[in-house]
């Protein structure tokens, strides 16, 4: 079985890690400008890499692609840390250049996701039986 599906699963413990550690550190300092960091810091880092990865769990076929299944988790994975990073750097220091960019990969990245999903769900395909531990 591909890596994959756990790679997206620890991008997005890392990213709401720190997303968490943002949002204490706000609250310790009563200082919530930065709010939207963290908020894309756990939606688009942890929720979604979280649902990506989740995804690729329940249909294998998805993790296939050597071309496009690591595309994917590059493109997502890399611009869910660079638009919370955009972010910052558009609130302190009014650059929004990275956020921009960011964005749009991400975008693009959700598209990607989006193609190579719809064929295999309205396939009819059964997704792969999940494995419980005892």
């Amino acid at each position: 079985m591909s890596r994959l599906p756990a790679l997206f699963l620890i991008a997005a413990a890392l990213c709401l890690v720190v997303g968490t550690s943002l949002g204490i550190a706000m609250g310790i300092a009563h200082d919530f400008h930065l709010a939207p960091v963290h908020a894309h810091l756990n939606l688009v880092g942890w929720t979604t890499l979280a649902l990506m990865g989740l995804s690729y769990r329940a249909w294998p076929q998805l993790a296939e692609s050597r071309l496009l299944a690591p595309l994917q988790f590059f493109l997502s994975a890399g611009s869910a840390v660079a638009f919370p990073a955009g972010i910052y750097l558009s609130i302190e220091h009014e650059a929004p250049g990275l956020a921009i960019g960011a964005a749009l990969v991400f975008f693009a990245s959700t598209l990607l996701f989006l193609l190579r999903l719809l064929p295999l769900v309205l396939a009819r395909q059964p997704a792969a039986r999940m494995v419980v531990a005892e």
